[in-house]
């Protein structure tokens, strides 16, 4: 069930942004191929739900503007389920916290996540406008090839169709499918698939990470647990150890002594040690 969110102001009038849509873009020209996890640098950098700090979460606009300031090698997203199976990008189980509707995600239908538009935070630089979250197959069909992304699958049951969206175009060494949950971890890679594992402090205390060495083929730690719990997963033979989320140049350093080699944040453009491809403050609604 979708309850409308009262709207005041500024919102309001964002509220009725209105974006055209005319289906999937065509998928991009990749000349001798789409760009692989093979070309990421010794060092990667990747902008969390699209650089939080920076842009807004999650939207195809913060994506884009991501993707050309240059300073992330990947691109985080979060994907959900609606009710006819459809994958769409949202962080959250509920549209309450970055939309102007309220209610649970997987309630919708295709046809109603036409309606749904997002409500960027007043705290962000630049000027961004209200636009609708974008659908899995439109991130993929303007982004993938160009960029490497992160997809973290909120709902076990979409592993399936994300690894139909991610193989029917090419893709598969260009993802990278997120989970907290081992199992799903083992399930992505039977499914062809770059898999991907992220664990909490609390949860690395405990954890053998050399058991999912067949099977993850990058570990994504917690840069708050401790030293040796980090050590122990640089050690543990999978082929990428990367740190969430880190917020400070202390942070980062930190995780890159104890031998991580990516750092996931929310503000890539300051974290980041390389010059940008091209800066931009802000963004205009993307248009598919």
């Amino acid at each position: 069930m979708v309850t409308w969110i009262t709207l005041t102001g500024l919102a309001s009038a964002a509220s009725v942004v209105s974006l055209t849509l005319t289906g999937p873009t065509a998928p991009l020209e990749w000349g001798a191929g789409p760009l692989t996890v093979d070309s990421l640098p010794r060092v990667t950098y990747v902008a969390h739900r699209g650089g939080a700090r920076e842009v807004p979460e999650n939207s195809m606009s913060g994506l884009m503007a991501a993707y050309r300031r240059g300073t992330a090698q990947v691109l985080d997203l979060d994907t959900q389920m609606l009710r006819d199976g459809t994958l769409v990008v949202l962080h959250d189980p509920t549209l309450n916290r970055t939309t102007f509707l309220g209610g649970e995600v997987r309630g919708l239908s295709a046809p109603e996540w036409q309606g749904v538009r997002l409500r960027p935070r007043a705290s962000l630089p630049g000027s961004w406008r209200s636009e609708r979250p974008p659908t899995v197959a439109e991130v993929l069909d303007r982004l993938g090839g160009r960029i490497v992304l992160m997809l973290e699958a909120k709902d076990p049951r979409s592993i399936e169709g994300l690894a139909r969206l991610i193989r029917t175009r090419g893709l598969t060494r260009s993802v990278f499918v997120n989970s907290n949950d081992p199992e799903v971890a083992r399930r992505t890679h039977r499914l062809g698939l770059l898999s991907q594992l992220w664990r909490t402090a609390g949860q690395l205390r405990r954890d053998h990470p050399e058991r999912w060495r067949p099977f993850v083929d990058l570990l994504d730690v917690d840069h708050r647990a401790r030293d040796a719990d980090i050590a122990r997963a640089v050690r543990s033979g999978i082929p990428r150890v990367w740190a969430h989320t880190v917020l400070t140049p202390a942070q980062r350093d930190r995780a890159l002594a104890l031998g991580c080699d990516g750092i996931v944040t929310d503000a890539p453009g300051r974290l980041a040690r390389r010059p940008a491809r091209g800066a931009h403050l802000g963004a205009s609604p993307w248009r598919a």
